[in-house]
């Protein structure tokens, strides 16, 4: 079945995501739980975090995350580091990669495995969302998109898509823009079976991308320090092994 332009949810399509939102449903309530622990332990504060995005032909809705940021997290860096994507023809690294000192201790496992995204079967059991489809944009991006890269949004934004299977992370911007208009001029029910089963495949190789990246960062960061040498003349007091006057 291929896309049809005056039908963006077709039944189909809702019948998968309403199995999958049941299938999903107890591993939410379980990781609330476990998330939930660790919250009150290391960073007090709401469980769950609220944030508008842009779905279905520009239309705005808020989706549902894990919060893996401190309370009050500034976000003037990520809009920085997006417009750098947007320009540079990079790889799509989020800033977890290199260390972000926003995250609650632990937070980006949960962000590099998309734990986070889980209860975005919330929006998925409202129709605002699917669960195969490009993933929804902050605002802010949206605006800084040309009228091309908009049409990204003219499939129901999902939880996984065929950019997020097809390399993500070590996609550019561009690239993912073309993936997502891709899949919205061949969606049908086999490349959504296609993708969902390709998504767990893909988030294991994006944990092996990113904890190569941080542990890279973290040398990088160890071979910059300089090295603590003893100097060649010390006072005699000092190089005593005896602390007695």
């Amino acid at each position: 079945m291929s896309r049809a332009d005056g039908d963006p949810l077709p039944r189909w399509k809702r019948l998968v995501d309403l199995i999958c939102c049941v299938l999903a449903f107890p591993f939410l309530v379980l990781l609330t739980v476990l998330v939930g622990l660790v919250m009150k332990l290391l960073s007090p504060g709401v469980i769950f975090f609220r944030q508008e995005r842009v779905g279905l032909n520009g239309r705005r809705f808020k989706i549902y995350k894990f919060r893996t940021m401190q309370v009050g997290a500034d976000t003037s860096g990520h809009q920085q580091h997006f417009a750098r994507l947007m320009r540079s023809h990079v790889p799509m690294q989020k800033l977890d990669a290199r260390g972000d000192a926003r995250l609650i201790p632990g937070a980006w496992i949960l962000r590099t495995t998309g734990l986070d995204e889980l209860p975005q079967i919330v929006n998925v059991w409202r129709g605002e969302m699917s669960i195969v489809g490009p993933r929804p944009c902050i605002p802010y991006e949206y605006e800084q998109y040309t009228a091309e890269q908009r049409e990204r949004c003219r499939s129901v934004p999902g939880l996984t898509g065929l950019w997020q299977v097809s390399g993500k992370n070590r996609t550019t911007f561009d690239e993912m823009i073309r993936l997502d208009r891709a899949y919205g001029d061949r969606r049908s029910l086999g490349l959504d079976l296609w993708i969902i089963v390709r998504t767990i495949p893909a988030l294991c190789i994006q944990y092996v991308d990113v904890t190569r990246a941080r542990r890279a960062a973290r040398q990088a960061a160890l071979a910059a320090i300089p090295e603590q040498t003893v100097p060649d003349a010390l006072p005699g007091a000092l190089l005593r092994s005896d602390p007695s006057p």
